[in-house]
């Protein structure tokens, strides 16, 4: 069972914990768990790593769905976890649409600065999973380790970036991440 050393996971949402569309994930009934995702998160918190969701959602900036629409979205998500024990201690997210320039979206790292000010756990017992070059990118300029799942973009991303990737632990899903990882986590 993974100790106590990694103390944060932080997720992205679209891809990792429920499967993507290229249309966006816009309504609670089109967010789908993939499965085994919801019980990975529940045995990263029975393990005592606090567990956040990261997640671009340009949905928002786009117009294509209120953020009243994606607090149901999460809420979903979390009364998911409920229902098997699990739970996020956060979520946190960027509505802007890609060409706002903001700071928080994926590559920039200004969610994860936000992470790391308010959760005080150091980068190097920190990882970020995710499905998209972009999630990769933000772990390796904001300086925690990083996992790749092939869920959601992974496979695409994995294609296109392979050389990059090449100190990246890839695993098929994130429940195969979550229970193949355990000595990894463990040595972070």
């Amino acid at each position: 069972m993974m100790n106590n050393t990694c103390k944060l996971v932080i997720l992205d949402r679209d891809g990792v914990i429920n499967f993507d569309s290229e249309k966006f994930i816009k309504t609670p009934e089109e967010f789908i768990p993939i499965p085994g995702s919801l019980e990975a998160i529940a045995k990263l918190n029975k393990s005592n790593i606090k567990v956040v969701v990261a997640t671009n959602q340009s949905g928002i900036g786009r117009k294509l769905f209120s953020l009243e629409t994606l607090q149901k979205i999460h809420q979903k998500l979390i009364t998911e976890l409920a229902k098997i024990n699990g739970h996020i201690d956060e979520v946190i997210f960027c509505p802007h649409h890609p060409h706002d320039k903001c700071n928080c979206r994926k590559p920039k790292t200004g969610m994860l600065d936000e992470l790391y000010i308010k959760y005080k756990i150091p980068k190097n017992e920190t990882v970020l999973i995710g499905d998209s070059w972009r999630d990769i990118e933000a772990a390796k300029k904001f300086g925690c380790n990083a996992i790749l799942v092939l869920t959601g973009k992974g496979q695409k991303t994995l294609a296109e970036h392979k050389s990059e990737l090449k100190n990246i632990p890839i695993f098929e899903t994130l429940a195969d991440a979550i229970k193949k990882s355990t000595n990894l986590i463990d040595r972070i």
